[in-house]
C-alpha cells in the first residue's frame, strides 16, 4: 500500500469546507505569531540538552492517546542518551497537554515555545489538534512527526510536517475489509463526537456501500458521558453482525459493557480503529466482559509491524524499560504494537539521525535528511537502530533506516504508511496479527 493514495468517499461539501478554513485560520494565526515574535528559543542554539515535545491529549476525552506518545519518546532517547546523545547533546522529553482541543492546543503550544529551550521536534499532534498547531510549528520552523489522520493533510504540502500514519479515510477502509472478510454483512456504526473519531464516519459509510454492506445503526458518542443506554439500545435493537467504532477511554469502555448486558450478557463482533489497540481500554472493557469472550470478538485494524523485524527487539527492551515511568499506562507489553508507540519510535529516530547527517538541530536544515534517510539512496547502509546509524555516519556512508514499523516511503506530502493487518488481543493484552489486508481489496473498497 505504499504509495497508494485513499481518498474519502460520503462527506459534504460543508464539512471539508469548514475544515479548509480551519486550516487557514490557523495558518494565518501562525504567521501573525510569528510577526509579533512568539517567545522561544533558536532549535539550533547550543546547550548540553535537546528537548523533544509531546504534544498531545493528556487530560481529557482523548487522553489515553498522550501516554502512548510520552512512552515512545522515553524509549527512543534512553538509547539515543545512552550512546552519547545527538553530537554530545543529551535530549529530553516533555509532555505538552493539548487537552484534545484544537482551541486549548493553540496556547499551549505557545506557551511550549515560551518555556522550552533547545527544542529539537515535536511528536504527536492528532487529529483533535493538528490542523491548528502545524501550521504554528511550520512557521517557527519545527519539525512536527505527526499522529493525524486528518484529511486536509492529504493534498497540502507543509514543509516541517511528517506523517507516519494513515489518513482516517485508509483506516476506515481498512475496518470495513475486516468485516468483509469475516462475512458480516449489516453493519452498526458507533463514532465518538470527537474531531479525531468524526473523521472516520463518512468514508465507512461510503465503503460499506461498495461493500454491498448495510448501516444498520449510525450512533455518535458524547465522549464526555459516562452512559450509553440509548445508544446501546438502538445498537442491539437493530442486530448487527459487527460494530465499527472508535470511542477511546471510558466512553468505549462503558458502551461495550451496556451493548453486552443488554444483549443477553452476549457480545456483538466489534471492529476498532488501531487507536483501540490501547492497555487502558483493554484491562477497563476486560473487567466487565470475560476476557475470553472479548478477545474473540474483537479486531483492530493496523499498520503491519513485525516482531521479526531486526529493530524489534531492541524497541521491545526499551518500551518495557519504561514500565511505571509513565501515568496512564497499564500493560505496557499492549504498546508494543500500538500505532502511536512504534511509529513515533522510528520517527525519533529518523529525526535525530537527520540531526547528525546534517550536523546541524535546526530544523530548517536537517529536515530534508529525514527523507534521504527515510527513502534511501543508491548504495546506502541499512541500519536498524540510532546506534547503527551514527556509527554508520561517523564511517562516511549513506543510510537508509529500517524501523520497527519497517521502511517509512514518504508521498509528495511528507506522509508515509504501508499495509495494514487485522490484530486482535491475547488473553495478556498484547496482541497478534491474524492476517494482512492487502492493496487489491483495499482498493476496490
Amino acid at each position: 500500500m505504499r504509495g497508494m493514495f485513499l481518498t474519502p468517499s460520503g462527506g459534504t461539501a460543508t464539512v471539508r469546507l469548514r475544515k479548509s478554513v480551519t486550516l487557514l485560520l490557523a495558518l494565518l494565526l501562525a504567521l501573525v505569531t510569528m510577526a509579533i515574535g512568539l517567545p522561544g528559543v533558536k532549535a539550533g542554539a547550543s546547550s548540553s540538552t535537546l528537548t523533544i515535545a509531546t504534544v498531545a491529549p493528556f487530560t481529557g476525552v482523548d487522553a489515553v492517546l498522550g501516554p502512548k506518545y510520552a512512552t515512545a519518546c522515553l524509549a527512543a532517547t534512553q538509547e539515543i542518551n545512552k550512546v552519547g546523545g545527538i553530537m554530545g547533546h543529551q535530549v529530553k522529553c516533555k509532555t505538552v497537554d493539548t487537552r484534545g482541543d484544537p482551541a486549548d492546543a493553540v496556547p499551549a503550544v505557545r506557551q511550549m515555545y515560551a518555556t522550552t529551550k533547545n527544542l529539537a521536534f515535536v511528536i504527536g499532534c492528532t487529529s483533535d489538534e493538528a490542523s491548528t498547531v502545524v501550521p504554528i510549528f511550520g512557521a517557527n520552523n519545527t519539525v512536527s512527526m505527526c499522529m493525524t489522520g486528518e484529511s486536509e493533510f492529504d493534498a497540502v504540502k507543509f514543509p516541517y510536517f511528517f506523517r507516519l500514519v494513515p489518513p482516517d479515510a485508509a483506516d476506515a477502509v481498512a475496518m470495513v475489509a475486516i468485516a468483509q472478510n469475516k462475512g458480516f454483512k449489516k453493519i452498526a456504526l458507533a463514532f465518538g463526537n470527537d474531531a479525531g473519531s468524526q473523521t472516520f464516519v463518512a468514508p465507512a459509510q461510503g465503503a460499506i456501500a461498495k461493500a454491498g454492506m448495510t448501516v444498520v445503526a449510525n450512533e455518535t458518542l458524547d465522549i464526555s458521558a459516562t452512559s450509553f443506554q440509548t445508544e446501546a439500545q438502538s445498537i442491539v435493537s437493530a442486530h448487527p453482525d459487527a460494530i465499527l467504532m472508535e470511542a477511546l477511554g471510558a466512553a468505549g469502555v462503558a458502551l461495550l459493557t451496556e451493548i453486552y448486558q443488554l444483549n443477553g450478557n452476549k457480545m456483538i463482533p466489534v471492529i476498532g480503529t488501531s487507536a483501540m489497540i490501547d492497555p487502558t481500554f483493554f484491562s477497563g472493557v476486560t473487567g466487565a466482559i470475560p476476557v475470553n469472550t472479548f478477545i474473540a470478538n474483537f479486531d483492530a485494524d493496523n499498520q503491519v509491524s513485525s516482531v521479526a523485524t531486526p529493530a524489534y527487539p531492541l524497541f521491545k527492551k526499551l518500551v518495557l524499560a519504561q514500565s511505571g515511568k509513565v501515568k496512564g499506562v497499564g500493560n505496557f507489553s499492549t504498546l508494543l504494537a500500538a500505532n502511536g508507540t512504534v511509529h513515533l519510535y522510528d520517527a525519533i529516530n529518523l529525526a535525530s539521525l537527520a540531526m547528525v547527517m546534517s550536523k546541524s538541530t535546526k530544523g530548517s536544515v536537517y529536515k530534508k535528511d529525514i527523507l534521504k534517510i527515510a527513502d534511501g539512496v543508491s548504495g546506502a547502509t541499512v541500519v536498524t537502530s540510532y546506534a547503527a546509524g551514527v556509527a554508520a555516519l561517523k564511517a562516511g556512508k549513506k543510510i537508509h533506516y529500517q524501523g520497527v514499523g519497517g521502511y517509512y516511503l514518504f508521498d509528495p506530502y511528507q506522509t508515509s504508511y504501508g499495509a495494514f493487518q487485522d490484530q486482535q488481543y491475547t488473553a495478556s493484552g498484547s496482541t497478534k496479527s491474524v492476517g494482512v489486508l492487502t492493496s487489491t481489496q483495499l482498493g476496490k473498497l
